[in-house]
């Protein structure tokens, strides 16, 4: 991946790695916008982002994204924005149809087109497998060190209670990467770059992933 030109960076994760403030921290870094669940979602429930509304903004022009991003962005960029109060725990709905599902995809696929940016989940992987310039991460990290991260986040006071939180969302999150693309989010062939959190900081590795950038 050449950082020189415009570049997309997905960052997927199991619940409990860190991997959102990792996307975070790389993308101030690098100094572009970070993407995710809770970004899409204000565009298309505030702002009424759909598919017909994504055609008419293409008809328009090809590169929709910049002019929209004025009319909906506050501070200089999403990367410190009003979305950040949102839940960090945000997981895929058992009822997300395929046009949502779509809907995302054109979003992610129009920010890319006009911007570079790293983007968390949604099955990015997928979505930018053919991008030219694109750099596909994994994160993961043992159990235990999951279960107290979700702890302390949620304040559950049990692990076993934490432990069974993150295999029901393991389970959600996977279902539906094999929903909507046909395709495990956990195979490791997905990706180019696998981070094991263990005795890892979220700075740590935004190192390690600048390293590997070059």
């Amino acid at each position: 991946m050449n950082t020189s030109n415009k570049f997309v960076i997905t960052i997927n994760r199991e619940l409990g790695t860190g991997g959102r403030t990792v996307a975070k921290l790389l993308a101030q870094k690098l100094g572009v916008p970070f993407y995710d669940r809770a970004h899409l979602a204000s565009l298309e429930d505030k702002e009424g982002l759909n598919d017909e509304e994504i055609d008419r903004l293409k008809s328009k022009k090809r590169t929709w994204w910049p002019d929209l991003k004025k009319i909906v962005e506050l501070d200089g960029g999403f990367a410190v924005s009003i979305y950040d109060n949102l839940p960090n725990y945000a997981v895929p709905e058992k009822n997300d149809t395929d046009k949502k599902f779509k809907t995302e995809q054109e979003i992610l696929k129009g920010i890319a087109d006009a911007e570079s940016c790293v983007v968390v989940g949604r099955c990015s992987f997928v979505t930018f497998k053919d991008h030219p310039n694109h750099l596909h991460i994994w994160i993961q990290s043992p159990m235990e060190c999951r279960v107290e991260r979700v702890m302390k986040k949620k304040g559950i006071a049990s692990k076993a209670e934490a432990e069974k939180f993150i295999k029901e969302v393991d389970q959600l999150c996977d279902d539906y990467a094999k929903r909507h693309t046909g395709v495990s989010r956990y195979d490791p062939r997905n990706y180019d770059l696998v981070i094991s959190m263990q005795d890892k900081t979220e700075e740590e590795a935004v190192d390690l992933i600048l390293k590997y950038i070059g």
